[in-house]
């Protein structure tokens, strides 16, 4: 059977037919000898077909595209041209030699054409690698250098590309700096309390808080010169004013011993120091938090800021961790006890970092296995939604800190918690309202800005219509100059109006309301009941004088 190896330069691909080859006699440490050899390798391996790349975008989307391991359309069209076709209903009397397994796969699935990868191809491909300048005409090693580099170049600035809002980095770069910071801290505190015990050493059993010591060993200085006087600023530096006169009487009964005032100085300099230490501390808690608010939303609410950056900087990063089962994220950090348990065949442990997590401790002694097998299990689902989901919501990680709560009160009191399914569709839900009252918040404002831009135009442009003097012409018509609808609403209400008011007693003859009339047809609206009495009556009044005018004109007539 005929063996085709295809070989991924930074130029292009190519394509090489190895003759000679016997599949059973095939011996990788006879062509490991001869690669070195070009003379021999040149009469087993020779080159069918190369097609360079376009460009060198071209070269890093292939490029790409064979570490992830699939297979381009450029790529499908070059084996489909130069291999050659079986024929119908039969198999392919060759196969193809790859670097990759993946991709021999790939390929495989999609165009049917036979794949290998062993140590045999990997053999042959490898001399094609150290003699590729020469099989093809008209390249250059220094061109081939050059391809190569940019190339490399262009794929690891590819890769370490990211989002600046979610780098992982800095958050573990800032809990390994926070722990260290808290040794670091506690080991300087000591040293201030043990330098400063030998002039007043009554006050370390007074105040137990290494920052506050620090402050107040700054503040004292020299206790021979601490006095009733001093018990204000004292007591705002403590925060209570009993500690603070408990500190001025061991002062005045101490039994240290006097320091020197460079001596005092030294120590004043190393607890300044310890204080702007916790200082830095404190901000550098603040912008962590800030940061796995940003990284790890989900994570956050659930576990906590610092157990979900430990949790992170253990696994290398946010997208290993969310690749880690539940049951690799429950002992992490637990490594030692782990390998220990299984060489010694003893039990293994139960949790690792998780353990610092407050539910853990809440749990009861025999629940606490369980209870962390439950938070791995909603931890790598927060890790995951954190990874690979496009909007940053916390919806999620509250909802899952919920199911954590209801499986605690479960094994406290034995009330049933919610399935995991239900809880689920109502955060899609609260995230769906969410996006919908973003959207008609966002509606609303767009709206006010029309607004006021109308009528900004209108202060700063010109008078509007209904500020326009109006012309009238001789005969009571109104000019030919533009108005606005709600001008001429107003002029054919006039127009009505003494219509109303010329024909007003015959309408009534009719029976024809002249309010009606007057709101062309729209006789939904309601009058008073007195408006209407008075109508009636000065309607009834005038057909009674028109009858009696008739009355008195029939009279004389017959007269």
């Amino acid at each position: 059977m005929a063996l085709y190896l295809l070989f991924e330069s930074a130029s292009g691909y190519s394509l090489f037919h190895a003759y000679g080859l016997d599949e059973i006699g095939q011996n990788t440490e006879a062509v490991r000898n001869s690669v070195h050899d070009l003379t021999r390798f040149g009469k087993v391996v020779k080159l069918v077909a190369f097609q360079p790349f376009s460009s060198a975008l071209d070269a890093l989307n292939q490029c790409n595209a064979i570490s992830e391991g699939l297979m381009t359309d450029e790529l499908r069209n070059f084996l489909e041209i130069n291999l050659p076709k079986p024929k119908d209903g039969k198999k392919a009397k060759f196969s193809l030699g790859v670097a990759e397994p993946k991709v021999g796969s790939q390929i495989f699935e999609v165009t049917k054409i036979p794949c290998q990868s062993n140590e045999f191809v990997l053999e042959l491909l490898r001399g094609v690698r150290l003699h590729f300048d020469r099989f093809i005409k008209d390249l250059k090693p220094s061109d081939l250098e050059k391809a190569q580099l940019g190339l490399g170049h262009s794929y690891s600035r590819a890769k370490v590309k990211f989002n600046v809002n979610r780098v992982d980095n800095m958050v573990i770069q800032a809990i390994f700096l926070l722990d260290t910071l808290d040794k670091d801290i506690n080991t300087f505190s000591m040293r201030v309390r043990e330098w400063y015990s030998w002039h007043f050493p009554e006050l370390v059993k007074i105040i137990s808080d290494n920052y506050l010591y620090a402050k107040i060993a700054k503040f004292v200085e020299n206790k021979s010169e601490l006095s009733e006087i001093h018990i204000p600023a004292l007591a705002d530096v403590v925060g209570d004013e009993d500690k603070a006169k408990e500190i001025v009487e061991a002062a005045k009964a101490s039994m240290g011993q006097d320091l020197s005032p460079i001596d005092l100085i030294n120590v004043q300099q190393f607890a300044q120091r310890v204080m702007d230490l916790s200082e830095y501390r404190k901000k550098l808690y603040e912008y962590l938090v800030t940061k796995m608010n940003d990284i790890a939303p989900n994570l956050t609410s659930l576990i906590g800021e610092v157990v979900g950056a430990r949790l992170i900087s253990h696994a290398g990063s946010l997208s290993n961790l969310a690749k880690c089962p539940s049951s690799t994220l429950q002992i992490l950090g637990a490594e030692k006890a782990l390998f220990r348990a299984l060489k010694t065949r003893g039990n293994t442990p139960k949790y690792g970092l998780i353990f610092h997590s407050s539910f853990i401790g809440r749990a009861s002694a025999r629940n606490k296995g369980r209870l962390a097998r439950y938070l791995a299990n909603k931890c790598s689902i927060a890790s995951r939604i954190d990874c690979f989901s496009e909007t940053n919501t916390s919806i999620f990680g509250a909802k899952l800190r919920e199911q954590v709560e209801e499986r605690l009160d479960f094994y406290d009191k034995g009330i049933a918690p919610r399935k995991n399914v239900d809880v689920m569709k109502a955060a899609i839900e609260s995230i769906g309202s969410q996006d919908a009252d973003d959207g008609q918040k966002d509606e609303a404002s767009v709206k006010k800005s029309k607004k006021k831009k109308s009528k900004g135009e209108a202060v700063n442009g010109e008078p509007m219509d209904e500020d326009k003097p109006t012309e009238v012409a001789a005969d009571g018509d109104a000019s030919a100059e533009p108005g606005t609808e709600k001008k001429k609403k107003k002029k054919k209400h006039k127009l009505a109006q003494e219509q109303q008011e010329d024909g007003m007693a015959t309408e009534a003859v009719n029976g024809v309301n002249a309010h009606d009339i007057e709101e062309n047809g729209t006789a939904k609206k309601k009058r008073k009941k007195k408006d209407r009495e008075e109508l009636d009556g000065d309607v009834h009044m005038e057909t009674e004088k028109k009858k009696k005018k008739k009355k008195r004109a029939k009279t004389e007539d017959d007269e």
